[in-house]
């Protein structure tokens, strides 16, 4: 992996005047926040278990319907825990320091040109993926139940649908900004070139 801006020789950072090196140490002020989330991921992990002990325990008195909303529960899980593992792994190598992963084995494919940039369309189709679990979800739950026995409200399953679209919108708009974004870069590195 290489940096996108290379580090300045070593006697020019040792030369930094007290007021930068403040400012750019305070990035490690971050730590505790990744920190924070790696013990969130920990929570998850049990919640999983639990919801997983759950759908074990009750695997034959459960509905058909059931089974698959306790499913979709396990997989909101998955793809938070996902969610969780893109912003401690990108948000700790984009904006404190780098992991210097390089030949190892089980370094992730997207953490080789990772920029704040793609980490935040990463984590826009992650947050699309999660909504659309919840929206799954709340269809099944609103039909299982019936209309007259159910905790969802007409209005209730609409602004949920409008919130996911809006997410939608959103991550096409963020992917559109960067596109053009990366379409001035290279206009502006051939015009350099020419």
């Amino acid at each position: 992996m290489t940096p996108e801006t290379p580090l300045p020789p070593k006697a020019i950072r040792a030369a930094l005047r007290p007021i930068p090196m403040l400012i750019f140490g305070s990035r490690w002020l971050q730590l505790p926040l990744y920190i924070g989330l790696i013990v969130a991921q920990c929570v998850y992990v049990v919640l999983f278990m639990k919801e997983l002990w759950h759908l074990f325990q009750h695997s034959f008195d459960f509905t058909e319907q059931q089974i698959m909303l306790a499913v979709l529960g396990l997989i909101d899980v998955v793809m938070i825990s996902n969610l969780l593992v893109m912003v401690i792994v990108g948000g700790y190598e984009t904006f404190v320091s780098r992991l210097n992963l390089q030949g190892h084995p089980d370094e992730p494919e997207w953490l080789s040109h990772v920029n704040a940039s793609v980490l935040k369309i990463k984590l826009a189709m992650a947050i699309i993926g999660i909504s659309s679990i919840h929206l799954l979800r709340t269809f099944i739950e609103a039909g299982a139940l019936g209309s007259d026995k159910s905790n969802y409200t007409e209005t209730g399953v609409m602004w949920q649908t409008i919130i996911h679209t809006i997410f939608i919108l959103s991550a096409v708009g963020i992917a559109w900004v960067d596109r053009l974004s990366n379409l001035a870069t290279e206009e502006a590195k051939k015009a350099v070139s020419h």
